[in-house]
């Protein structure tokens, strides 16, 4: 007679219970009492990135929320409404050969599943980035970049949430993270953050913008040679002018056209690619 499957995972939970009694016999009594964590993991639903376990935290600490490819749309409900819970550190973590990124490069954008249209956001990402990642020399260097693009898109959409936005309005204190983790070393790497105000975003968001108008990639520029953001550093140090910024959105916007042709050329795009053609 087979085993049922969920025997094994039912011992493995009494002796886990049973050691952390042992070891601490209050633990599932303070448990049970309100959580207040600190931190909200975005993150993705690959089972080799654990929240608690990579972070080095215990039950309680961190709220979780997980998708395919670490997501955070605006129009997801179930990922908007874990921001109402008044986290103060906001984590966007995306891991490095991300299965749903690399769906977006190799999958037809035409397939009918459900996966290849939840990631339909990744794909918009690697289409305004093409040029770039094109430049890369093989598949998996250009997965790892468009996992670092997509963690700083996905934060992005973070700040500009309306849960966000009431937040800062506020005044309430509230910061935001993009960190990406590493299968081969289990190693977590910061790729913007902490954003902690609107300014903070937009100041993030045009200097992002002014390292894609020359394909100078975000996480691997010198930090030296970008100017302060406001509120760190030197305290006179004011935050780009509203025409520099303004000047820095519309040269990403030139990359982005320069970029969606390219996509369009290499049949990265709706109109280049067909419904059973693998890139």
């Amino acid at each position: 007679m087979e085993t049922d499957p969920m025997d094994k995972v039912l011992g493995r939970n009494k002796a886990w219970s049973a050691a952390r009694i042992a070891e601490d016999p209050e633990y599932f009594n303070r448990l049970c009492k309100q959580q207040s964590p600190e931190y909200l993991w975005i993150g993705c639903s690959d089972s080799r990135v654990p929240a608690s376990c990579i972070l080095g935290l215990v039950p309680g600490e961190v709220f979780v929320q997980r998708n395919v490819g670490n997501m955070a749309i605006h129009t997801d409900v179930n990922c908007m409404s874990c921001l109402e819970y008044a986290v103060r550190n906001v984590i966007v973590c995306g891991h490095y050969g991300c299965g749903a990124v690399k769906a977006a490069i190799k999958m037809p954008s035409k397939t009918h599943n459900l996966v290849n249209c939840w990631i339909s956001d990744i794909r918009q990402c690697r289409d305004e980035h093409s040029a770039e990642l094109m430049a890369l020399p093989d598949l998996d260097s250009q997965v790892d970049r468009l996992c670092e693009l997509n963690v700083l898109r996905q934060t992005f959409n973070v700040c500009t949430s309306p849960v966000v936005q009431s937040a800062w309005d506020k005044g309430q204190s509230l910061h935001v993270y993009g960190l990406v983790y590493s299968l081969k070393n289990g190693l977590i790497r910061k790729i913007v953050g902490p954003i902690s105000a609107s300014d903070d975003y937009l100041h993030d968001q045009a200097m992002f913008a002014r390292r894609s108008s020359s394909y100078v990639g975000y996480a691997d520029a010198d930090p030296a040679e970008e100017p302060e953001r406001p509120g760190q550093g030197t305290p006179n140090m004011k935050r780009p002018s509203f025409q520099a910024r303004v000047d820095a959105l519309n040269a990403f916007m030139n990359t982005m056209q320069v970029s969606n042709r390219i996509a369009e050329h290499v049949g990265w795009t709706d109109h280049g690619a067909s419904d059973d053609t693998e890139h």
